[in-house]
């Protein structure tokens, strides 16, 4: 079910109100935009493809059922244009600046901090190892919150492929990280 407030406001956009439709977009930038970077791993593509997936909203709202969540149909268009941009033969994937995760929490030591980082690279590099149809599936569920109904609808596949693509992901992330995994456990004991 809709929210009735949200419902309200692309009724007013789809009648043409742009303050409207700027209401929408500020409720969802951040999560369009974080599972656009999580595909595309490059800052100004996320943008961009967060952007177009916002232009692409507003001219097909005329067909969006006012009677269903907004969010999972904006998470399809922006998931569906990054996996497009990810297979694109133009597309190269580069790995994200250094420094693009957030800043650790006061007090911390160096060491901490310095731990935290290396292990975000880690991680960043695992998951550009995936193919990016399982990195979509993996990043709306681990990163989004998202239920396994709400990737479906928001990929528009069968909730049976999103479980498999996230079963295949977690596979293959353990695989990529097990190495590190070890480290850490044997630190972790003391040894």
């Amino acid at each position: 079910m809709a929210d009735p407030v949200e419902a309200d406001l692309l009724a007013k956009a789809r009648g043409g109100s742009l303050l409207a439709f700027e209401e929408i977009v500020r409720r969802y930038e951040r999560r369009v935009y974080g599972i656009a970077l999580r595909i595309v791993r490059r800052h100004e593509v996320a943008d961009d493809v967060a952007q177009e997936a916002f232009m692409r909203a507003h001219q097909a709202l005329s067909s969006f059922d006012l009677s269903r969540p907004f969010g999972p149909w904006i998470c399809r268009i922006a998931s569906n244009l990054a996996i497009n941009h990810v297979r694109s033969p133009e597309a190269r994937e580069e790995p994200l600046p250094e420094g693009h995760a957030e800043t650790p929490a006061p007090g911390r030591g160096a060491l901490d901090a310095v731990l935290e980082r290396e292990a975000r690279e880690v991680l960043d590099r695992a998951l550009a190892g995936l193919p990016a149809e399982q990195r979509a599936v993996f990043a709306l569920r681990t990163f989004e919150d998202l239920s396994y109904r709400e990737i479906s609808e928001a990929l528009g596949i069968s909730i049976g492929t999103v479980m498999s693509r996230l079963s295949r992901a977690r596979e293959r992330l353990r695989e990529a990280l097990a190495p590190y995994l070890g480290i850490a456990r044997r630190r972790a004991e003391g040894g």
